[in-house]
Formats: structure tokens, C-alpha cells, sequence
């Protein structure tokens, strides 16, 4: 079954013609609000065009485009030098490989049923895309970190994507099916659950909401693993970024602070050089201060830039030019910035271009929609080569998850995790009693999702496996890192 239309405005806050936040007018009268048991029953209604058990189904069409093909236009425009690294890091493992392309999954979710509601998305939305950081208040929250792909389009692509992901670490940690089966079956409940529960909640307090670290370390079941997540948050608690990466990151050279050498990750390169392109960098860094509330301007403004150099990062990011610039307020005063090239989201496609005209700004808006808190150094840009871009603090008290050091139950616990954390998300820009209402009480939509997960791992463990093929062949060149 093809895609579903959108919800009439009325029944859905998320389907007006335009995806501007805020952009759908003041009712005139509370008359004019359906009710949250008229919204459940309106979401529970559409059961009727795209039943549950329908999410579970998934099947190559024959004339699907070969994922070589897709990943090397997607390395299009990059830095040349970088995308055999990007590609190497790719060939590890099936999970890698489905890390760095979303677009291949976009492509394949385009034909599958949806509701017709619609949240502002992740895009990219896998299990180590969340992670623990800083809020501006200087506490540790759980929440999505990566938003290279956001746009509003239909829920369910999240939670498949999300689900998946997991089938697919389970199975590089070598656990079984029924392991597998259960972490993606947990991480839809999780999402079903925690959505009726946003939707229970006034708007204010979905808005407030937020899973806190006491949340997190309450959700781990196994003594080791809440142990050592306890000993990394105290560690980051007690590591300020600037104060502690700036000995390692930095060094003195000609009486100025500069950039420490650290290839293959951090390097000064031709296309990310100070010394030659200073005009444009320093225009940017304009562009960028214009960009945010004034109070930050305030703030940045303190600092002056002292160097700038390349820092190679993720999976499906290596090849676009990424930078980390070095701020400086005091002769011990530093700020690390983190300057990511955007470019259109791979949703776009299928959902329509971003409102937004410069892709950076698409990146920052639809993060301060789905976080809970974000970094005060979040702002946008662009170069005059035409490049966009999006800045933030760089690691503030960051904690990735040790996914390969999961046993099953904690993988379970962290898909809950991830579930409440995706829900929260989705419930701020989407209507949660309309998404809740089709969702139901059951675990009908759980089972399907998880079915689906395992469908499409299998897709993925083929896609890598013509990719691998591919470089053996000689088609396209991968270089691997030494660690």
C-alpha cells in the first residue's frame, strides 16, 4: 500500500502547507481545538486505511537502484581525498555500512505505508545518533545528537530506522534472532508507550520534558553496565571541555595558539586553511554571528579566532568539510567550535524541500524542535563557494554509547532508552494523541515494527556485501584507518 495523504489541519498540527514552526495560525476560539479523546479516537480511526501489522512488511522492488550507486553519488562534492576513508569505514560491518546511508533507507521507505501524520524527523535516526551531553544549565541529558538529515515528514520512518539499527547491532555483537527480535520489539513498545503518555500531558509539559541522566542510570538493569556508565558521566561531569582538551588539542607556535596536528582526525588541510582563506572563514564566522539571539552574539563576541583546521567525523559525514576552530577569549580562556558542512537532507526527495534557505539553518531549527536543550553555541552559515553550515560547541560533556560492549539485556534497556527519547522528540512538533490513538494499547504495531527490522537488516547485510564486492572489484577505492 502506497503512502497515505496528510490529516486535515484540524486533526493534525503537523499537516499545515507549511513545515515553519509556529506557522499554523491561533485558533479564534477553543471551539475550534478537537479534543485530546477526539484527537485519539481520529488517530485510531486511520487503523481503518493502513492496518498495524501492515508496518512489518517490507520487499525489494526489481528495479531498485544499486546501493554502490547510491553511495558514491552521495560522495559527490565532497573533499576527493576523504571519501576512500568514508568508504572504509563503511566496508567494517553491515551496521557501518547502514550508519552512512540513510539515503538508501529513505529511498526504500518512500513506498511503504504511513498514517498520513507527520513530526519534525530525525532523518537518520539510528541507535548512535543518541547520546548523553551538557545542557546549557550544566546538566546531563539523554537525547538525539545528530541532525545532518532533520525534516518533517511521517513518524514511522524514524522508529523504523531506529528499530533496525538495533537488529543490526545485536547481530554484530553476535547475539541471536530472538535477541534481535526483542531490543527492536522493545524499542517501538518503548515509543507506543511513552507517546500515550505525552499524550496524556498538557502541551507545556511535553515541551518541558526531558530523560535526565537519574532516568537514565535507572533504566540500566545490569550492575557492570550502570557502573561503568556511572564512572563515563562523572568523567565528563568533570571534564570541561575547553579546560581539558584544550592542553591536548592545542599548542603554542610563533606566540600564538594553533591547532595541534592529530591526522588521520585533525589536520590542517588546503581546502581548511587559515592562512589562505581568511577573508572567507572570517566571513562565515559573520554570517554565523548574525545567525543567533543577541545575547549570544553578546557572548561569542568575546572570542577571536586563532586557527582552524579539518576534523574528520562519523560515518556518512567523512568527505564533507567539517572544521574545528579555535576561540580564544584569553590567553587561557578557549572555546572549541565545530563548523559541519550541510547540504540537503536526503529526505527531501520524497517529502520536499526544506523551507529553509540555507541547509544549516534546516539542521539547527529542526534540532531546537526535537531536543530537549541545545548547545547556546548552535547557529548557522554559509561560505562563499556556496557551501552551508551549522556550528556548535565541540564534545560538551558528550557520552556515546559502548554499543559493543552491550550484553542483551542492557541492549534492551538502552532500546526503552531510545524509544521514550525518539517519542519525546516526535511528541513536540507532531499531535501525540493522534499518533497515540493509532498506536493503541496493544503490542500490535511493536511486532510489526520488529518483523520489519529483521526484514530489512537482511536487506542491509546484502547492500554491504555488494559494496564489499565493489571495492575487491576495484570499482571504487576504500581506505582503512589504523587505530
Amino acid at each position: 500500500m502506497s503512502a497515505t495523504k496528510a490529516i486535515p489541519l484540524r486533526m493534525s498540527f503537523n499537516a499545515s502547507t507549511s513545515d515553519r514552526p509556529g506557522s499554523r495560525k491561533l485558533p479564534r476560539s477553543s471551539a475550534s481545538l478537537p479534543s485530546n479523546a477526539e484527537r485519539r479516537g481520529a488517530g485510531k480511526a486511520l487503523r481503518d486505511r493502513v492496518l498495524r501489522d501492515q508496518h512489518s512488511k517490507w520487499t525489494s522492488p526489481r528495479e531498485r537502484k544499486s546501493p554502490v550507486t547510491t553511495v558514491v553519488e552521495s560522495s559527490k562534492g565532497g573533499i576527493a581525498d576523504l571519501v576512500p576513508i568514508r568508504y572504509g569505514r563503511m566496508m567494517a560491518s553491515p551496521f557501518t555500512f547502514y550508519r552512512g546511508t540513510a539515503d538508501i533507507m529513505a529511498a526504500d521507505l518512500a513506498p511503504t505505508p504511513t498514517t498520513g501524520l507527520r513530526a519534525q524527523l530525525c532523518g537518520d535516526c539510528h541507535l548512535l545518533n543518541f547520546g548523553g551531553f551538557a545542557t546549557p544549565e550544566r546538566q546531563v541529558v539523554f537525547d538525539i545528537n545528530d541532525f545532518d538529515e532533520t525534516l518533517p515528514g511521517p513518524w514511522e520512518w524514524d522508529v523504523k530506522r531506529l528499530a533496525t539499527s538495533f537488529v543490526l547491532a545485536v547481530r554484530s555483537n553476535g547475539f541471536s534472532p530472538s535477541d534481535q527480535r526483542r531490543s527492536a520489539a522493545a524499542c517501538a513498545r518503548s515509543y507506543r508507550e511513552h507517546m500515550a503518555e505525552f499524550a496524556g500531558m498538557q502541551a507545556l509539559d511535553v515541551w518541558y520534558a526531558r530523560v535526565d541522566l537519574s532516568a537514565v542510570l535507572a533504566s540500566v538493569h545490569d550492575k557492570i553496565a550502570a557502573g561503568r556508565l556511572r564512572k563515563r558521566v562523572k568523567q565528563a561531569t568533570e571534564r570541561s571541555t575547553p579546560e581539558h582538551e584544550f592542553p591536548e588539542m592545542a599548542e603554542k607556535r610563533g606566540g600564538d595558539y594553533v591547532i595541534r596536528e592529530s591526522p588521520p582526525l585533525i589536520y590542517h588541510h588546503p581546502t581548511v586553511n587559515l592562512a589562505s582563506s581568511s577573508a572567507n572563514i572570517r566571513e562565515a564566522l559573520a554570517h554565523y554571528l548574525e545567525s543567533l539571539p543577541d545575547d549570544r552574539k553578546v557572548l561569542v563576541d568575546r572570542y577571536e579566532l586563532k586557527d582552524l583546521s579539518l576534523k574528520v567525523v562519523g560515518i556518512g559525514s567523512v568527505g564533507t568539510l567539517c572544521a574545528v576552530a579555535l576561540m580564544m577569549a584569553g590567553n587561557e580562556d578557549p572555546l572549541f567550535l565545530q563548523i559541519k558542512e550541510s547540504r540537503p537532507s536526503v529526505l527531501e526527495r520524497y517529502h520536499g524541500e526544506s523551507m529553509y534557505p540555507n541547509y544549516g539553518q534546516r539542521v539547527v531549527i529542526g534540532q531546537h524542535l526535537m531536543q530537549a536543550a541545545s548547545d547556546v553555541f548552535l547557529g548557522w552559515t554559509h561560505g562563499k563557494a556556496g557551501r552551508h553550515f551549522y556550528i556548535r560547541q565541540l564534545r560538551d560533556m558528550k557520552i556515546k554509547p559502548l554499543v559493543e560492549l552491550f550484553n542483551p539485556p542492557t541492549m534492551i534497556d538502552y532500546a526503552v532508552l531510545c524509544g521514550w527519547t525518539l517519542a519525546r522528540a516526535h511528541a513536540r512538533s507532531g499531535d501525540p494523541a493522534m499518533i497515540a490513538g493509532y498506536l493503541g494499547k496493544n503490542d500490535a504495531f511493536d511486532l510489526a515494527v520488529a518483523q520489519f527490522g529483521a526484514t530489512y537488516a537482511d536487506q542491509a547485510e546484502r547492500d554491504h556485501a555488494v559494496f564489499i564486492k565493489a571495492i575487491r572489484n576495484g570499482e571504487i577505492e576504500a581506505q582503512v584507518e589504523e587505530h
